[in-house]
């Protein structure tokens, strides 16, 4: 890459910048299936199957391939983020903050967002390459396949490695036990870690490993993960930014 950057945001997607899930657009061309998804999703966000494991069982379940025109019809329908998380994108890379998005989501699904300008294009992604489809001119500079929930830790590693970005100037965003790996490895480095909509799936995981979330964003679950999104979308991304900019400026 050309640019310079100073930091990097590297975040989780589904519960953590957008209120869906990682299969919505599967379960909204394939109704029948959403139970079946759901399940599937809980079950390796709380680290109790592994998501080869999840990616194997969604795999049994489709009677044909997702294609783009099934992402662009939820798209269509149903595309939304939390609030001001296009703006805080901008702003990051307005500043030469690299902003990634790395997430158990599909690669497929971040292609057609970007190719719809649904989003500013992130320079750097890490996605489970389940579903991908032909390169566009409109995809990041550099994919990462992400084929376990561990894959985000090492995505990250190799960014600000290659990137030569100071291990303190790393802010990591997660909401769910899928993010623990990613958290632990943080805390080792020194990264700032936030946790956003914070699940108990990831408090659990990360009062077990003795790591502290730094900064705990937006609306954290009850103990049953109940979720009130009415509240969560009341929550301004933008509101992150003055964190960022200390973490960056310290």
């Amino acid at each position: 890459m050309s640019v310079r950057y100073k930091a990097m945001v590297s975040s989780d997607w589904n519960g953590c910048l957008a209120p869906c899930g990682p299969f919505d657009f599967i379960s909204f061309n394939l109704p029948k299936f959403e139970p079946d998804l759901n399940a599937i999703f809980r079950q390796y966000i709380g680290n109790q199957i592994t998501l080869a494991q999840a990616v194997g069982q969604i795999r049994t379940l489709l009677p044909h391939p997702v294609n783009p025109e099934h992402v662009d019809a939820y798209l269509d329908e149903a595309f939304t983020t939390y609030t001001g998380v296009a703006n805080l994108i901008e702003w990051c890379l307005s500043r030469n903050i690299l902003f990634m998005i790395n997430t158990t989501g599909m690669i497929g699904y971040f292609q057609r967002v970007f190719a719809r300008g649904l989003l500013p294009r992130v320079p750097v992604i890490a996605a489970h390459p389940m579903v991908r489809f032909p390169e566009s001119s409109s995809d990041p500079r550099v994919i990462f396949d992400l084929f376990e929930t561990g894959d985000k830790a090492k995505s990250s590693a190799a960014v600000i490695q290659s990137m030569g970005i100071p291990a303190d100037k790393i802010i990591l965003i997660g909401d769910s036990g899928g993010d623990g790996p990613h958290f632990e490895w943080g805390s080792k480095t020194g990264a700032y870690l936030i946790g956003s909509m914070t699940k108990t799936t990831l408090a659990d995981y990360c009062r077990k490993k003795n790591i502290m979330i730094d900064l705990r964003f937006g609306v954290n679950c009850t103990r049953d993960d109940t979720r009130d999104v009415r509240k969560e979308m009341q929550v301004n991304f933008m509101d992150l930014a003055a964190t960022i900019e200390a973490v960056v400026d310290s």
